[in-house]
């Protein structure tokens, strides 16, 4: 009777000890059930055309900190139909690495057409569109878009998600009027609850008071 209870002992001690967090970070589902989540980078949908080292799951991983400033909006959100969708979160220093060493390779532009069709890829460093460190490393940072829960499709907002290129500039003139709009909105919405941005990506966001201003984290997202 006892080996029958053992078993599943063991497995649950496995499970918790796999799945421990760093103090101090959370999976935001835990926090925010109502979230929208497509990590980017645990797909082929992205600028490097691969799923990018260190993702292993679809799991947002954020500090306690920066998941409770969403959880806010979040509920800001809900009775206007919107919600958050969370295209990159925590973002291990491996991920960042595998950026650097596709951006040696200055034959691979397979998705250069999807996403920097305008910028040399030997200049995307240089741009600061992608860079050896990441905020997104230390746990506090988001790229971030609105969807309409009604309809289950993203507002418009000018350009795709990693879209690199004056276009995808915070206040870039040449969008409509509505595009413009919902940039601002976004913007007023993460800032005035605790975020700033990246005035060269309108999805981009870090927790003003974040929680590890100079610390880097390693550990993969599962």
């Amino acid at each position: 009777m006892k080996f029958k209870f053992i078993i599943p002992f063991i497995l649950f001690t496995f499970y918790n000890c796999y799945s421990q967090l760093p103090e101090e970070f959370i999976y935001v589902k835990n926090e925010i059930p109502t979230i929208k989540t497509e990590l980017r980078y645990f797909s082929e949908n992205n600028f490097v055309g691969k799923k990018i080292r260190g993702y292993t799951t679809n799991n947002l991983i954020l500090t306690k900190k920066s998941a409770a400033a969403l959880k806010n909006i979040q509920k800001e959100l809900e009775p206007l139909n919107l919600s958050l969708k969370i295209y990159d979160g925590y973002r291990p220093q491996q991920a960042v690495d595998h950026f650097w060493e596709w951006a040696q390779d200055l034959n691979d532009t397979l998705m250069k057409k999807q996403f920097y069709p305008n910028v040399e890829k030997k200049n995307l460093f240089k741009l600061k569109y992608i860079a050896k460190k990441s905020g997104h490393s230390r746990g506090s940072t988001v790229d971030v878009t609105l969807v309409n829960t009604s309809t289950c499709k993203e507002i418009d907002m000018g350009t795709p998600y990693d879209f690199f290129g004056e276009e995808s500039w915070v206040n870039y003139p040449k969008i409509t009027r509505e595009q413009q709009k919902n940039r601002h909105f976004l913007q007023q919405l993460m800032l005035k609850n605790g975020f700033k941005n990246y005035p060269q990506e309108w999805w981009h966001f870090t927790l003003a008071n974040e929680p590890f201003k100079n610390q880097y984290f390693n550990f993969e997202i599962k």
